[in-house]
């Protein structure tokens, strides 16, 4: 389907891709692996055609449609959730106009024997063929579906796309990407800005989905259940496995300690090689076996292993202060935003030492919640804090609370304290910060560097009660991995704000479910909680008369549909009747004019003729049209009336 073939990628005389070569297959599931940096971003924008390489070619076959969808997008703002998100459908809709136009050709015409109409014909039924096959009969209900899989309700479809935030912005750019169908999904962290329910929802629909799928994700979980297959990116080159993640983690470590032993292998042989070269140098008897070493030296290709950062680093909060029994308690707490209600009359309490995840649909109130606890937002009801709570919170807007002026190393510097300060560079290492990268001052680092920076400085700052809201979306599976460890060893009470199911998994022993403006306590992991909530589902179902359920949610998507079917289908006849009226009005000027133009040859002077009597003959069958034309002309018109008064009505 798709042949990347020889592509290098250089920037003046650094190589970051060096003739690499894969065949993407039909249905394959692909993961890329690799580093921050390795180039998985930059190969997703050769293979979609946005950037090309320094050299070599990615041939793809005739047929072959990419949907591409990368980190960050420009997009514009200038309409409704739901109209942003059926411009998937141009073709379709390029299509139906196609069917209008061919529709009334064919109605105004009567040469119903000519070569031109019974192409016209066939070029109708080849268009509405074209029109069924791409679904054009229920986009409608696929765009629906596929908004509601991705987070968004009925009532938000709607709503201008300049309210949403960037992070819905981007799913409905998913959304379109998805509608459109293309043989070949590049998807680019797709999950950074979904919800768990949302993720799940994608993992089924591209577990079932007919083309294939190349994807760069730091969500292990979301790698293993849509991946078969992972492409792992070192030192420029390519490893091809036929595994999903976590089996791909087997093979590369066994792929790894077989590159260890040749390269140990090959640096006896150069070692010992070089040994006697230097024993022998000056011996004349042995001057032909040296140069004879000399040259199979140069003649050896040298192995590389792959770089892997084996440093072992421990993170470790510094003690926390002691803090009460209860940390946060709340009591028929509610919060609103002028008419619209996030949190109704909640009751809630978490005590020392839990580590608990808030979890649920974007807007249902959980980074709302964490900044309550915070005391950045009023709110109704009661809250109270534990004796001696000192509360650190990192949201994701924290890094511009950072001094621009100063650099990383300073940045973190500054509040490091104690044995933890001999391992600062260590530190930055591990949050993707090496080398010069930590003399650079905060004003030029990018927006992920930036809450990469803010959180390595929270996790030194010596506090009680942890918030954290997605402090996932921008760390490498590495230091993720860290900061994980680190908060399982943090002796305080921790909430995080996560749709990383990976990430959370071992972490907490407590989800609390933020739901249609009421959070709800589940105890137990993430998994069980999934877990619990599937089975919760099919309880509904049971107990529920599902099939007036469906038929409700069918009728609703149904109605909707009709509604701008309906609408399309008035502006159509509308038009054909306006355009009737017109044509005959034109008419009716043509016949007049003809009519005058004979009157005008009646009043010359001249003796009687055949000519005048032809002009007379004609003169009448003009008269004959005009009155045949008003007829129809009236007759239009109250057709055209009588339509408009009907739909009113």
């Amino acid at each position: 389907m798709v042949s990347v073939q020889d592509i290098w990628v250089s920037f003046g005389s650094f190589d970051l891709l060096t003739g690499i070569s894969f065949l993407i297959n039909d249905q394959d599931r692909i993961g890329l692996a690799g580093k921050n940096g390795a180039g998985k971003s930059t190969l997703l924008k050769i293979i979609s055609g946005l950037q090309a390489p320094s050299s070599g070619l990615i041939d793809k076959s005739a047929d072959v449609s990419i949907g591409y969808l990368p980190q960050q997008m420009k997009v514009s703002d200038t309409t409704t959730v739901l109209n942003e998100t059926l411009t998937a459908f141009n073709e379709i809709n390029s299509l139906s106009e196609e069917i209008e136009h061919c529709s009334a050709e064919i109605a105004r015409r009567e040469d119903y024997d000519s070569p031109e109409y019974l192409k016209l014909c066939d070029h109708l039924t080849v268009v509405e063929e074209r029109y069924r096959m791409m679904g054009g009969n229920n986009f409608m209900a696929e765009a629906e579906q596929t908004l509601i899989g991705l987070g968004f309700e009925r009532k938000d479809f709607d709503r201008a796309t300049k309210e949403l935030s960037g992070g819905w912005r981007m799913r409905i750019e998913l959304a379109k990407i998805l509608l459109k169908k293309p043989s070949l999904f590049l998807l680019d962290e797709p999950t950074n800005h979904l919800d768990i329910e949302s993720i799940q929802w994608l993992e089924s629909f591209l577990a079932s989905y007919p083309g294939a799928v190349l994807l760069v994700s730091h969500d292990k979980a979301f790698l293993n259940n849509v991946t078969n297959r992972t492409i792992e990116i070192s030192l420029g080159r390519i490893y091809d496995y036929k595994a999903a993640w976590s089996e791909y983690l087997v093979l590369r470590q066994e792929r790894r300690e077989q590159q260890l032993a040749a390269y140990r292998n090959q640096q006896k042989m150069i070692e010992d090689t070089e040994k006697f070269i230097e024993r022998f140098r000056y011996k004349a008897t042995k001057a032909v076996q040296v140069q004879s070493k000399i040259k199979q030296l140069d003649k050896v290709e040298r192995l590389e292993v792959d770089e892997e950062d084996t440093s072992s680093i421990h993170l470790r909060f510094p003690p926390s202060p002691r803090s009460g029994t209860v940390v946060v308690e709340a009591k028929g707490l509610s919060k609103s935003y002028d008419l619209l209600d996030v949190l109704i009359n909640i009751d809630f309490k978490i005590q020392r030492g839990e580590k608990v995840a808030f979890v649920g649909r974007n807007g249902e109130g959980k980074t709302t919640f964490s900044r309550i606890i915070k005391g950045e937002l009023d709110y109704t009801g009661e809250l109270r804090l534990g004796h001696n709570v000192k509360i650190g919170y990192f949201a994701q807007n924290q890094d511009v609370l950072l001094d621009e002026n100063k650099t990383v190393l300073n940045t973190i510097d500054e509040v490091a304290k104690g044995d933890i300060r001999t391992k600062i560079r260590d530190m930055l290492g591990a949050f993707l910060f090496r080398g010069d990268d930590v003399e650079k001052k905060v004003k030029v680092l990018s927006g992920g560097e930036r809450s990469r920076l803010a959180l390595i400085k929270l996790l030194l700052e010596p506090v009680n009660l942890l918030v954290l809201d997605e402090p996932t979306n921008h760390l490498d599976m590495r230091s993720k991995d860290i900061l994980k460890q680190a908060l399982l060893k943090y002796d305080g009470t921790l909430i995080v704000v996560s749709h990383d199911r990976d990430f959370l998994d071992g972490l907490v022993s407590k989800v609390f479910e933020f739901r249609k403006n009421k959070v709800r306590e589940h105890i137990g992991g993430i998994y069980e909680f999934l877990r619990k909530k599937r089975l919760q589902n099919l309880k509904e179902l049971e107990i529920k008369d599902k099939s007036k359920q469906q038929s409700a949610v069918d009728q609703e998507v149904s109605a909707n549909k009709q509604k701008y079917l309906d609408k399309k289908e008035y502006d159509r006849n509308l038009r054909k009747l306006k355009k009737r009226l017109e044509e005959s009005e034109a008419l009716i000027e043509k016949i007049e004019a003809e009519i005058l133009a004979v009157d005008k040859s009646f009043m010359e002077p001249g003796n009687y003729s055949e000519t005048h009597e032809l002009d007379y003959n004609r003169y009448r069958d003009l008269k004959e049209q005009l009155n045949d034309e008003m007829n129809r002309w009236t007759q239009y018109s109250e057709e055209l009336d009588n339509f408009i008064k009907e739909v009113k009505s």
